[in-house]
């Protein structure tokens, strides 16, 4: 293993922002030593690529690795892309990522430098202009600007906020990695928190970069919000060895109420009708997961 750090990034029929993340990470003041694309659906993904003739010519340390949609798993297929790398450091990264500047990798990587404790840090994550307030209140609640170490000490004060952290953009160091058995084969959602509460049981640290920052942000409607909420609520249920001991009603609320009270106070209480039915759909789709329904679909964003 060399001292090096490689860039994974999740594909599903993606679009032009992939080019836009990879011409990123080649700028990058700190470089990655491969981009390793693990991709779902081959045909797609070629066909795409075709539209865009020697649009990666140039680039000589990416590979792409397919796999068939019946394979893919949130936490499985992190775990083999890992395989595929010998770095000291591993970055995930989805296809709707992109990096905010030419620092991230190095911004990601610097709570490494005096810390051996650190078993991941995840980046701060900056909706794109055209995110509704909504969305800008979203992000801004789960990524603030000040930057947090999180260890099993702080479950106490942070609840289920300690083991948070997001494989939209996050930095796994290696020997870490492998010493806690990676990411997990097999999960509906929250591969990152789960892997990220094994790492605070086991003494280490989590790290909230907040100057690693990406563009991502989502407008989903209620209807969305419902689906993707199934997965989460499903993998809860599933690990309540992760889950169990800690609520999420408690930050939904403060959620919910903090972003009420800005809607009203900026002038958009126009959308506090929406916003409480995406609420409504979130709450739906958590409980129905909370279930825990067999075979529902894996969703990838």
């Amino acid at each position: 293993m060399h001292d090096a750090l490689d860039v994974v990034i999740l594909t599903y029929r993606p679009d032009e922002k992939l080019y836009d993340i990879v011409d990123s990470l080649e700028r990058q003041s700190v470089p990655p030593g491969r981009i390793i694309i693990m991709n779902t659906g081959q045909a797609v993904f070629e066909a795409f690529v075709s539209g865009y003739p020697g649009r990666l010519e140039g680039y000589t340390n990416i590979e792409i690795h397919h796999i068939p949609e019946s394979e893919f798993d949130h936490g499985g297929t992190r775990k083999r892309a890992a395989g595929y790398s010998d770095a000291a450091f591993l970055v995930y990264m989805t296809q709707d990522a992109v990096p905010a500047s030419d620092h991230l990798l190095a911004a990601l990587k610097e709570p490494f430098e005096n810390d051996d404790s650190i078993a991941v840090s995840y980046a701060r994550q900056i909706p794109y202009d055209s995110a509704s307030p909504i969305e800008r209140y979203n992000r801004s609640f789960n990524y603030p600007d000040e930057d947090r170490r999180k260890t099993a000490e702080d479950i106490a004060e942070l609840g289920i906020k300690a083991f948070f952290c997001s494989d939209v953009c996050a930095c796994y160091r290696r020997d870490i990695y492998d010493r806690l058995g990676g990411h997990i084969e097999r999960t509906a959602f929250n591969e990152d928190m789960i892997y990220a509460r094994a790492a605070l049981d086991a003494g280490y640290a989590v790290y909230y970069a907040s100057k690693a920052g990406v563009y991502h942000s989502h407008d989903y409607s209620p209807a969305e919000q419902y689906r993707r909420n199934i997965d989460l609520g499903r993998s809860q249920a599933e690990h309540p060895e992760v889950f169990g001991d800690v609520s999420s009603t408690g930050e939904g609320m403060r959620l919910v109420k903090g972003c009420v009270s800005y809607l009203l106070s900026n002038g958009y209480w126009y959308l506090v009708p929406e916003f409480i039915l995406q609420c409504a759909g979130r709450y739906l789709g958590y409980r129905k997961g909370k279930k825990y329904v067999r075979n529902s679909r894996l969703h990838r964003t």
